[in-house]
């Protein structure tokens, strides 16, 4: 194929449907004689098990499509974003060395950044790690951020205040004399791979709302508490990460008896909708995107 094959990475907030276009886009190509295979670039979709809080595409959904870091870590495993890079980065030089285009597809930023974009990780110090982790439990988020607003106001800025992981991060960072968080997109990002095209989808915050609210009263309707409670069984409470996933976090909660199943839902919608914000404002900061109408985005479109 003239140039070799591309990345493509399709983005934007849940919900905007895009595992569909991701499918359609491989197909399309495919009958244009250039097969493609699809990169998972969704945080909680690396996780066995979390499938319905994940709207993950089960293996018969996937039209007989290779998909790539999907289910590859334990619940109490954590996810980190510098060894995805490099999985996601091996995974697309694979599919590429075989003569394939790659799709990556996925709504988590700052997952997304570090595969398509040159982004670079500070170093981790395990032991300030351990140490700040215990601060965290001891004196809470809120105690952490305003030490490190007093530190570092711009990278406080860029840190959800009550994402108490990440502001570890940002202390650790800046206790080794790095500045900056090390998990922001850069001000002028540069692509790591020459021949990449990335697909936005977005949809009126209004429609968007609505489908991601009935989209949490489905996963409940489909079984939600009974997969949390299997994957509570596998070690889902011990699981740094997993067990903070949206959805997942209030499913544990209605278990243990601490939220009716309205409570749960209606946190689950209220983060989910926070969480969509957020992915929005990220992706808006990406240049050169072919920005789409979700739901009525085609293949042809994008191509």
């Amino acid at each position: 194929m003239e140039g070799g094959p591309r990345l493509w990475a399709v983005v934007g907030a849940t919900g905007t449907g895009k595992s569909d276009l991701s499918l359609d886009l491989a197909q399309m190509l495919e009958h244009r004689g250039q097969a493609a295979e699809i990169v998972n670039a969704d945080a909680m979709q690396l996780y066995r098990g979390m499938d319905i809080g994940t709207a993950k595409l089960a293996p018969a959904e996937r039209r007989g499509i290779p998909h790539h870091l999907f289910d590859v870590l334990d619940v109490t495993q954590e996810a980190a974003v510098a060894a995805y890079q490099r999985d996601a980065r091996a995974a697309i030089d694979a599919i590429q060395a075989s003569g394939k285009h790659a799709i990556l597809v996925g709504g988590s930023g700052l997952y997304v950044s570090s595969a398509i974009f040159d982004f670079q990780f500070p170093p981790r110090d395990h032991a300030l790690r351990a140490a700040l982790e215990r601060r965290l439990e001891e004196e809470g988020a809120d105690a952490l951020y305003e030490e490190l607003r007093q530190q570092d106001p711009a990278t406080a800025e860029r840190v959800d205040a009550r994402n108490g992981r990440r502001v570890v991060r940002a202390l650790e960072v800046l206790a080794q004399g790095s500045s900056g968080h090390g998990a922001a997109l850069p001000d002028a990002p540069i692509l790591w791979h020459a021949r990449t095209k990335i697909i936005g989808l977005r949809m009126e915050r209004a429609e968007l709302v609505e489908r991601l609210d009935r989209r949490v009263e489905r996963m409940w309707a489909d079984g939600m508490v009974a997969e949390t409670e299997a994957l509570r069984a596998a070690g889902l409470e011990r699981g740094k990460t997993a067990s903070r996933a949206i959805g997942y976090a209030q499913a544990l909660a209605q278990l243990a008896g601490e939220k009716s199943p309205a409570e749960a839902i209606a946190e689950t919608q209220a983060l989910t909708r926070r969480y969509a914000r957020k992915q929005v404002s990220w992706f808006k900061r990406y240049a050169d995107v072919r920005w789409l109408d979700a739901g009525r985005a085609t293949a042809a479109d994008a191509l």
